[in-house]
């Protein structure tokens, strides 16, 4: 009896050390978790880099990233952040280098030594003259409005449900292209620079949106709400710092040239992207479209140097399908709204180019329009041209109207007028690789298809 009365005594006096103990290892563990603010997130994945982007705390004084080949882990490595910390807000960019090609990675982001989120990649597949071109998958969308009480529009919230962030996260997609507007600048933020920079951080710490950043790597571009205020053209004063966020919170390869805009190229498998900066160089869409009962010369949306490079970007490419990603529609010549025909003398030169020279595969990617549609532009002598919209995300709808109600243009069954996004699959074999659309509900359910074959877009 003595010995359980000593033992019970010393385990009661032990109880509250253990307690401490138990507290301490948890609120050291919640800091850590508190110290970082969004990602993981993997982007411009290539065949042997790729980059990790995460955002932590001011108190924070370093970040790496331990990783290695899955079924590997005695070979990891680690690559450190060694840029500044420390300030409001510190979105951090690591590239992780010399990796194997087709191989799957598992990592870890470490915040002040100390393991906080898991994650995984893997590299694209080095097949060229050796396999056939890899069947694949991503995602697509536009128009992601994350309400803030307080800052939003009077009335009814703008932002719908964004739960449809957790159904893309489990889809089994090779990367994820966000087509513009994927935050939203209120009033309060896009007069300064702070302000833009608050907008970028605080939308992308959400919760809702943390499976998805980790569930696949990211690409992205730009429209009016994330680079500035409603319709903004290159005569906003904080366009250069607002390109300088964007820098910030995406990990594309690059961004522009010379320090200007956002444009940009990635391949995956046979498709190469060009991604497309609609607002750095643009005129704005009151701009009117002609002077003197002929098209306005001063009137671009993507600007001399840029359409320069898309030119020279298309003739260089032998992919399969090129997808050209733009934040307006360009091919909807029913639109009232922003859309590449509004811009004519930049519009019909780069339509006629196209007539001029052979570049197969093209296929247009767009958002903005708050409904999803597919366009088919028909070319007499050449293949149709396919402007595939998807929008919105989160924000609200908005059906057509006027003229576009019953657009002759429109593929028949594309109409999509409430939240999704695009599930879109190429696959096949060489002589007959094809491209799949499926516009994807926040339930996951299909409410609209397109599919189209390389072979059709040939002279």
């Amino acid at each position: 009896m003595a010995i359980f009365e000593y033992l019970n005594r010393t385990l009661m006096r032990l109880i509250p050390c253990l307690t401490l103990a138990i507290l301490l290892s948890c609120t050291l563990a919640s800091a850590q978790q508190q110290n970082l603010v969004a990602g993981p997130m993997t982007g411009s994945i290539a065949l042997r880099d790729v980059i990790v982007w995460a955002e932590v705390s001011a108190a924070v004084k370093k970040v790496s990233v331990r990783y290695w080949p899955q079924q590997e882990p005695g070979k990891a490595l680690s690559q450190s952040w060694t840029g500044p910390l420390g300030k409001a807000y510190n979105p951090v960019k690591i590239q992780l280098r010399n990796l194997a090609p087709g191989t799957a990675y598992a990592y870890e982001l470490l915040v002040d030594d100390k393991s906080v989120r898991k994650s995984a990649f893997q590299t694209q597949t080095l097949w060229q003259y050796r396999m056939p071109a890899p069947d694949f998958t991503f995602l697509t969308g536009s128009c992601a409005y994350f309400n803030e009480e307080g800052f939003d529009r009077p009335g009814k919230p703008y932002g719908k449900d964004s739960s449809i962030f957790l159904t893309m996260a489990k889809e089994k997609a090779d990367f994820m292209l966000w087509l513009g507007d994927n935050w939203y600048t209120r009033e309060v933020d896009y007069h300064s620079a702070p302000g833009l920079a608050y907008r970028a951080h605080r939308d992308r710490s959400l919760p809702v949106l943390q499976p998805f950043l980790s569930a696949m790597p990211h690409y992205a571009i730009w429209d009016d709400h994330d680079f500035g205020p409603n319709d903004a053209s290159k005569a906003y004063i904080f366009r250069d710092e607002s390109r300088e966020i964007f820098k910030d919170y995406w990990p594309n390869p690059t961004f522009g040239q010379d320090g200007k805009g956002i444009y940009t190229q990635f391949s995956f498998s046979d498709v190469d992207f060009f991604l497309l900066d609609g607002r750095y160089f643009s005129s704005g869409s009151r701009m009117p479209d002609s002077t003197g009962g002929q098209p306005n010369p001063e009137k671009k949306m993507y600007g001399d140097a840029q359409m320069e490079w898309l030119r020279n970007a298309l003739l260089q490419s032998n992919a399969r399908f090129k997808v050209i990603a733009t934040g307006s529609q360009a091919l909807n010549i029913y639109s009232r709204w922003d859309s590449f025909h509004h811009f004519p003398v930049e519009y019909h030169a780069f339509m006629n180019w196209l007539e001029e020279v052979d570049v197969p595969g093209i296929v247009f990617l767009t958002g903005d329009r708050h409904h999803s549609e597919v366009i088919r532009f028909n070319r007499p002598g050449n293949y149709p041209l396919y402007d595939i919209t998807n929008s919105p995300l989160t924000s609200g709808e908005a059906a057509p109207s006027g003229e576009e109600v019953n657009s002759p243009i429109r593929v028949p069954g594309t109409l999509v007028v409430t939240q999704n996004y695009s599930r879109i699959k190429v696959f096949g074999p060489k002589e007959d690789r094809k491209m799949a659309v499926e516009f994807v509900n926040g339930k996951g359910k299909v409410l609209g298809k397109f599919e189209v074959s390389a072979n059709d877009l040939k002279k």
